[in-house]
């Protein structure tokens, strides 16, 4: 504020000069003007040799001589000098119409006075025109803009300095307040806001920006507080069972069946192996800054009918007999089936998929699309009662090939459908830790699929649940 006042200052101050300068000059201009048009006059009747004696001026501010060659007054106004000229002699030399100052005591005023000479012709010869006008009222003007001025601009630049103060004071206040509220926020109070002004301006528009920024953080960091909370309830779990059972076998001494015991740490394991890996993918998902629309730089063409094939290959179970397949190979209604031909236990349903007419390629990560289908059917497996079926149908639209994974478990309610996909959720039927998961696989499932410019969604497969995966067609070489 203080520089904006003092650059006021200053250009009131040039302003000031400005208008002196301005004023003095076209006082000064007035007063030529006024001399040249009386000389003139008095010229236009020395050439009619028509001069009077004396000669008539308006007001007694002018005062007039008609000079000679030889310096010799012809004709003067009546309280002009005539025996003396306005001017010196070697003055009065030169053609042309001319303008000078001389002092005041040569014609008996005060101050400065402005003489103007025009050449004329009286009775033949060449005569000058003298014509002087005092410029005292001039003085006086600019003297009296100057006291004004000095007077004004200190009044005036302390006024402005008030009302800047108080203007800019007032702008300034909802940020104070805004700078007041943000030093109080802790980041402990999910409650913490900044106060929001009830001008409908910028500022009023930048708390509100600013508060749905501490909303947003709010979020995020309830979001990791959840997630630290049941990252850590979840590797407890298995590191609370691997010391118990270390506990009670150190307690049997040689009676523990250390065989089993290290079969059961195996387990333990490798289910805390597979979470600190679930973990670790998506830090590392939250860590990628958001990608571009379009498939991700290293993706490369991906037939989806032998992804499937290579996925239901690696997990344990057969063909599904009975009424649903007619022969190896083939459903009763004449679909080809395949699967990998191993012995079925009773806890493991096998899975299945059924061929398509043609290759259907899609780009992707081909890691990534074997880590998503691998969630969904280990997924389908602990819940699933029956059989698992992969299936893929060529893309209709022309833009994303569709993939399901169906099975004929209890399926999901509509109500938490989109529940499931956030992290550490586990429905109330899979609260089992031995039959289910960490809730980490369908989270890891949207966030793949969406990076890869896909969706994924759940439906009703009456009975069971259908998992409808949307991935983009390998786009045609140019």
């Amino acid at each position: 504020m203080v520089l904006g006042v003092a650059g006021l200052s200053v250009g009131l101050a040039l302003g000031g000069v400005v208008l002196l300068v301005a004023l003095g000059w076209t006082l000064q201009r007035t007063v030529d003007e006024e001399a040249f048009r009386t000389a003139d006059a008095v010229a236009r009747l020395a050439a009619e040799d028509a001069l009077p004696d004396p000669l008539p001026v308006a007001g007694g501010q002018l005062r007039v001589q008609v000079v000679d060659s030889v310096g010799r007054i012809r004709a003067a106004s009546i309280d002009a000098d005539r025996l003396v000229p306005m001017v010196r002699p070697d003055q009065l030399a030169g053609d042309g119409r001319r303008r000078t100052v001389v002092p005041g005591q040569r014609l008996g005023w005060q101050g400065p006075v402005r003489v103007v000479a025009v050449p004329a012709q009286a009775a033949g010869e060449p005569v000058t025109v003298l014509v002087g006008r005092s410029t005292v009222d001039v003085r006086h003007a600019t003297q009296a803009a100057r006291t004004v001025l000095l007077v004004a601009f200190p009044l005036l630049v302390g006024l402005l300095a008030v009302v800047a103060w108080r203007v800019v004071g007032a702008t300034l206040r909802p940020v104070e307040a805004l700078r007041s509220g943000a030093a109080e926020i802790t980041g402990r109070d999910a409650a913490d806001r900044l106060p929001v002004p009830a001008s409908q301006d910028e500022i009023h528009r930048l708390a509100v920006t600013l508060n749905d920024m501490l909303d947003r953080l709010s979020a995020a960091r309830a979001r990791q507080r959840s997630f630290l909370a049941d990252a850590a309830h979840e590797l407890r779990s298995p590191l609370t069972n691997m010391r118990t059972e270390l506990e009670v076998a150190q307690r049997l001494g040689d009676r523990s069946d250390w065989p089993a015991v290290a079969a059961d740490l195996l387990v333990d394991t490798e289910r805390l192996g597979r979470l600190v890996d679930d973990l670790l993918l998506l830090a590392r998902l939250d860590e990628q800054p958001a990608r571009p629309p379009g498939p991700p730089r290293e993706a490369e063409p991906v037939e989806l009918g032998g992804l499937l094939a290579e996925v239901a290959a690696r997990r344990p179970g057969q063909r599904a007999d009975g009424p649903a397949v007619s022969g190896p190979g083939q459903r009763a209604d004449g679909t080809a089936v395949s699967g990998p031909l191993v012995a079925r236990g009773p806890s493991v349903p096998p899975v299945v998929t059924v061929a398509v007419a043609g290759p259907a390629w899609t780009v992707g990560v081909p890691d990534e699309l074997r880590r998503v289908l691998g969630n969904l059917v280990d997924n389908a497996v602990r819940h699933a009662r029956g059989r698992i079926v992969l299936a893929v149908e060529p893309a209709v639209d022309g833009a994303h090939h569709l993939v399901t994974v169906t099975d004929d478990g209890p399926g999901i309610p509509a109500a938490d459908r989109e529940r499931v996909f956030r992290r550490f959720t586990r429905l109330d039927e899979g609260r089992a830790r031995d039959a289910g998961g960490a809730g980490l696989g369908l989270a890891i499932v949207r966030e793949l699929v969406r990076r890869g410019g896909g969706t994924v969604e759940l439906a009703d497969a009456g009975p069971g649940l259908v998992v409808r995966l949307r991935l983009p067609v390998l786009p045609e070489p140019d």
